[in-house]
């Protein structure tokens, strides 16, 4: 007996001594959790989008592809989509360029310096369901800080009083502004991590060549972050792409679907509307897209190492 447990704890510790079986058990928390928790509800969502199941009901029958057919034929999706596509780019895009700046002058060194880092990170600490609250508050069509400190300084006329939420363009404009909001310090961060892994040497001898600012930031600084620059970029595109709490929160999606995204369109058909199998399809769409956006900016991280 003693002999057999000897034996049994002998190939335990020569499986974990071997590398190959180390990294499948250092792997394997991580891919049940994966499994557990995206995996499944991604296999119910696709049995949900091949039939007809609703909020309440106990039959399920198998309808094919109709829930696509239905939502292809529908106005509202690809409105839904085009909104998706402005809100995620837009956004992006502002949240790269400000967050490069923003590292750019987090990486030098200055008093406070610690205290700055502490209130830039605030946003992405903090719920972005309390956030979102905070902004719809500023928005509003009565008490807006923005039009009351507008009106002050002259910059709103006395017949100009903008309705953050209620008007088509400055509804997408606000949402916009939020999901900067909330993503910038998360952009900054990863950035800023880049900009102090590009060895001091590299700066020092442009220096002494007399590179200026701007060529040293587009032919040294920018080159050697894109790589970042596309991971941070990538990480925003998911977030915003599968995130409707700024939607949900600020303008349900209006006012007529020009806030509309693919994410709160599912919520509201499935959820709200009980089509569970509609909304299901709806998600299903998101799917192909960030598989081809994380494709295409891996690939395109891995060509821009300098190495």
């Amino acid at each position: 007996m003693e002999t057999a447990s000897r034996n049994t704890t002998w190939k335990g510790g020569h499986l974990l001594e071997d590398e190959k079986w180390l990294g499948r058990f250092m792997l394997a928390p991580a891919i049940i959790y994966i499994a557990a928790l995206v995996g499944l509800p991604f296999l119910l969502a696709i049995y949900y989008s091949l039939s007809d199941i609703t909020v309440g009901s106990r039959s399920l029958n198998f309808v094919g592809l109709d829930n696509f057919r239905h939502i292809v034929d529908s106005g509202t999706f690809w409105r839904s989509l085009r909104n998706t596509l402005v809100f995620t780019l837009v956004s992006q895009l502002l949240v790269v360029v400000l967050g490069t700046i923003l590292a750019m002058a987090l990486y030098k060194n200055f008093r406070g310096k610690w205290l700055v880092r502490f209130l830039i990170l605030l946003p992405w600490v903090a719920p972005i369901s309390l956030g979102s609250i905070g902004w719809l508050w500023i928005f509003d069509p009565v008490y807006s800080v923005i039009n009351w400190t507008g009106r002050a300084l002259g910059i709103f006329g006395p017949t100009t009083w903008p309705i953050w939420l209620g008007q088509p363009n400055l509804a997408m404009a606000s949402v916009i502004m939020v999901d900067v909001w909330r993503l910038l310090p998360f952009s900054t961060v990863i950035i800023l991590a880049g900009l102090s892994s590009i060895p001091q040497d590299i700066h020092d001898a442009a220096a002494v060549d007399g590179i200026g600012f701007w060529r040293r930031l587009f032919q040294i600084t920018v080159p050697l972050l894109m790589p970042i620059m596309l991971v941070a970029l990538l990480f925003g595109i998911v977030f915003t792409f599968t995130d409707m709490i700024v939607i949900y929160v600020l303008t349900r999606g209006g006012p007529y679907d020009t806030t509309q995204v693919l994410a709160s369109l599912s919520f509201f058909t499935g959820i709200q509307g009980g089509d569970l199998a509609e909304g299901a399809a709806i998600s299903l769409f998101l799917f192909p897209l960030l598989v081809a956006v994380a494709i295409l900016f891996l690939t395109l991280a891995r060509r821009t190492e300098v190495t």
